[in-house]
């Protein structure tokens, strides 16, 4: 198991488990730098914060990402018009971009900035308008239920029951 000193604390982290640990937590904003938790980006201090228990002001992002790296995350620096890592360029919307944005998203609900950025999703659009009260963002590009493949009724548009 890695071993890490984070804040003079020693901590042994896994990949799986930080996953699991930010699983059911919605992501914070990403201002400058980000890293990618299951098809999410997260900031990284908000990662390491639920991993140790540590407070965020203990440490810096780069220690953050430097760790959050040598776990195997993606971490990366937000630009505008960017191109994450590995994302296709084909057809349809945004040249498959949207797809791809959206993909980890089946059956949540969504806000987007931009038809490739994802600022939150959630499981109810309760939560969705709960994050961006909370962070003071707004949906420009819309908010919806990405659809299940195969489900016509998403598909479609109908409210969930």
């Amino acid at each position: 198991m890695p071993h890490f000193t984070i804040s003079a604390q020693d901590f042994e982290l896994e990949r799986e488990a930080v996953e699991e640990v930010v699983d059911g937590v919605l992501p914070d904003p990403v201002q400058e730098h980000y890293v990618v938790v299951r098809g999410r980006r997260y900031p990284p201090k908000q990662v390491i914060a639920c991993a140790t228990g540590l407070d965020r002001a203990d440490f810096t992002t780069h220690q953050a990402r430097r760790i959050l790296k040598r776990l195997g995350f993606v971490a990366a620096r937000a630009t505008r018009n960017e191109e994450p890592p590995g994302e296709p360029a084909g057809e349809g919307p945004q040249r498959g971009r949207q797809a791809a944005a959206l993909a980890p998203f089946t059956g949540k609900w969504v806000a987007l900035a931009s038809p490739t950025d994802v600022l939150v999703a959630a499981d109810t659009p309760e939560d969705v308008l709960a994050w961006l009260a909370r962070h003071e963002r707004s949906a420009s590009c819309g908010m919806f239920r990405v659809p299940v493949p195969g489900s016509s009724v998403e598909a479609e548009g109908a409210a969930p029951q």
